[in-house]
């Protein structure tokens, strides 16, 4: 698929003085995102798993745009206690946050589950990001101009008929490993849904996404599950991907363009390269949107607590 261009880097304004978090800073689109906001003089955290691959995206964005506003967060999303500490650590810092890019994800992994006992694509795609933006949400309504920028993808279109499996989400033969990779993917778009929904009235523009299929390393999971047979086929369909520098476009888009607030662009689902779309059916599905949002929460409090959420979206 071929897309307009309508959106380049030389149209990201000037961000001084905004401080944005992008998960998955460390690599792919998500590395380019964090590099240029910070070319363009955002203060930005680079949120990633392991402090040696963070680091190391750190210094070589500042090696790349000559700016010293950038640093590591530890943010696992595999681990609901990681997300916590990740965001307190934040917290801590008594910064605004004007822009939070969910960008990190797996894709089509074998079935697995995280430290707390759930399905890890469902886990680390959706249910670390909707605990990460809850537990950041008051600070982002208090900063000036906000923006929610959650990462989906064009695979929401294949989810299972139901939308979300909530009764079957740790049965590892209920989905295949792609299915839950696509349930995963329409979770983002019904988070932004009830998300914008709750921000009636806020300074905050929460949007979601498709960012193009890009040639990164999320095909390192299909691998593992599907075996070293399917190289050949994963190697052949790069040559239609879009490179990393291209996929990050629709995110930087959402998180930077004027047209966000100058059209009111809100609980928008946009492809390649800033263009208005619409999600399938299920993704519009407000009664599913709610359902999902009391899961998640329900979901988290039981493994957190429930008063995880006491300072949280207030």
């Amino acid at each position: 698929m071929f897309w307009k261009k309508r959106f380049s880097f030389d149209k990201i304004p000037d961000l001084s003085g905004k401080v944005v978090i992008v998960t998955g800073g460390n690599t792919g689109i998500g590395f380019v995102t964090a590099r240029e906001l910070a070319r363009k003089n955002a203060h930005v955290f680079v949120a990633s798993r392991t402090s040696e691959r963070g680091e190391r995206a750190v210094e070589l964005i500042k090696k790349e745009t000559n700016k010293d506003a950038v640093e590591f967060l530890q943010l696992d999303l595999k681990s609901l206690n990681s997300v916590k500490l990740a965001a307190e650590t934040f917290l801590a810092r008594k910064l605004p946050l004007h822009i939070l890019v969910n960008n990190a994800g797996i894709m089509a992994t074998p079935f697995e589950k995280t430290s707390d006992g759930i399905q890890d694509q469902f886990g680390v795609n959706h249910l670390g990001h909707f605990l990460f933006t809850l537990l950041l949400l008051p600070t982002i309504k208090a900063s000036d101009s906000a923006r929610i920028v959650n990462v989906s993808s064009m695979a929401h279109e294949r989810a299972p008929p139901a939308g979300i499996e909530f009764e079957k989400l740790n049965d590892p033969n209920a989905l295949n490993s792609f299915q839950r990779y696509y349930q995963s993917k329409l979770a983002n778009v019904l988070f932004t849904l009830e998300l914008n929904k709750r921000l009636s009235g806020t300074n905050v523009y929460c949007n979601s996404l498709h960012p193009g299929i890009i040639k990164t390393e999320l095909t390192r999971g299909v691998v593992a599950d599907w075996g070293s047979w399917i190289k050949p086929f994963v190697y052949i369909s790069t040559f239609f991907m879009i490179t990393a520098d291209d996929g990050a476009l629709t995110q930087l888009y959402c998180a930077t363009s004027p047209e966000i607030e100058e059209k009111n662009f809100r609980g928008k689902y946009f492809v390649p390269y800033g263009e208005v779309s619409e999600p399938i059916a299920q993704g519009k599905d407000e009664e599913l949107a709610k359902k999902l949002w009391d899961f998640s929460e329900n979901l988290i409090k039981e493994k957190l607590g429930d008063d995880v959420f006491s300072k949280s979206y207030a």
